[in-house]
């Protein structure tokens, strides 16, 4: 059967975890260490992008790469307990493999510090990549044979494009209801808590 094929990609940041807290206070405790002013409320409502996109907001561009590795290496002992998963997240993994299906998450956070989220909110999907944003996760896509992929931003939206994947989004990241439709996703879901039907539907559908 045809759903028995079934790869579903989903993005981390506010789509499977809320990051919030845990990157506040990482941006709370780098602005400390550098003595660097860094608005960690405004930084937290543009959550998506690579980090290094944020940090040339704070800092000059020379030295955004060195500040990104520094920002990285406090991470695991300041963001990772502090980070809960997002209602419907270990269900949305649990449908895709009750269907028979394989579940994977394509994130532009860094690979080590995502599958440290994972593990310890007990998350455990088919394969794990980090490091890629917008049109480059449609490398990891294809590679897994992804025909649907769930995220929450428009980069997201974007990255299902690229891969010819169903652009599934949740409205709990950046973007209402309204503007991700407005900005081309497939299908708008309030959370993840309303996946599992969905999929059922989705799996259920005739395909031509």
């Amino acid at each position: 059967m045809a759903h028995m094929a079934l790869t579903v990609g989903f993005d981390l940041d506010m789509t499977l975890i809320d990051s919030r807290p845990g990157i506040h206070a990482c941006y709370v405790a780098l602005a400390e260490r550098t003595g660097t002013y860094i608005d960690a409320d405004l930084a937290i409502t543009r959550l998506g992008p690579p980090l290094e996109e944020e940090l040339i907001n704070w800092f000059p561009a020379e030295r955004t790469a060195a500040i990104a590795d520094r920002y990285r290496e406090m991470y695991p002992t300041i963001a990772i307990t502090t980070t809960p998963a997002l209602p419907g997240a270990r269900e949305a993994i649990a449908a895709v493999r009750a269907a028979g299906g394989r579940a994977i998450v394509v994130t532009a956070k860094c690979e080590p510090n995502a599958k440290l989220h994972l593990e310890h909110l007990g998350i455990d999907p088919d394969a794990v990549i980090g490091d890629l944003w917008a049109e480059q996760k449609a490398e990891a896509l294809r590679e897994y044979g992804a025909s649907v992929y769930v995220g929450d931003h428009q980069g997201d939206i974007r990255a299902a494009r690229a891969a010819d994947a169903l652009a599934v989004t949740v409205a709990t990241g950046p973007y209402s209801a309204d503007e991700l439709g407005a900005l081309g996703a497939d299908v708008v879901l309030a959370d993840l808590t309303r996946f599992p039907d969905w999929l059922a539907g989705y799996l259920a559908a005739p395909r031509a």
